[in-house]
């Protein structure tokens, strides 16, 4: 199976994008791929619970159900520090399955990854 890195760096003012993102990384993990997501720039907001709980796109479902599926998984979800504290997220207000990361995991993630998909 193949190593996918989803790197959505789209924010809540496209929800449809943001969670069309989730719902790849969640299909590829039911059909058995390694996969990782890494959230920066306006996609942090995305890791306030309140924001991704109430995300809906169009026709791609829900940001939080995708995302508490993909907790579920232990899916490893990175969420850029450097954007968060340009966007005053905390990290202790981040939501459930969260590690904070510097721009060189994001680094480390795409080479580690066969192929990266970008949202």
């Amino acid at each position: 199976m193949s190593k996918l890195l989803i790197h959505l760096a789209t924010g809540p003012e496209n929800p449809t994008r943001g969670a069309l993102a989730l719902l790849v990384a969640r299909t590829a993990v039911d059909e058995g791929h390694d996969v990782q997501v890494f959230l920066a720039g306006d996609a942090v907001q995305y890791a306030r619970p309140a924001t991704a709980s109430t995300a809906q796109g169009i026709g791609t479902g829900s940001f939080g159900e995708h995302w508490e599926a993909l907790v579920a998984a232990e899916v490893p979800i990175y969420l850029s520090a450097m954007s968060s504290n340009a966007r005053g997220l905390e990290p202790e207000a981040a939501a459930e399955g969260i590690e904070m990361a510097a721009p060189a995991k994001l680094v480390e993630a795409a080479t580690w990854a066969d192929s990266t998909l970008t949202y």
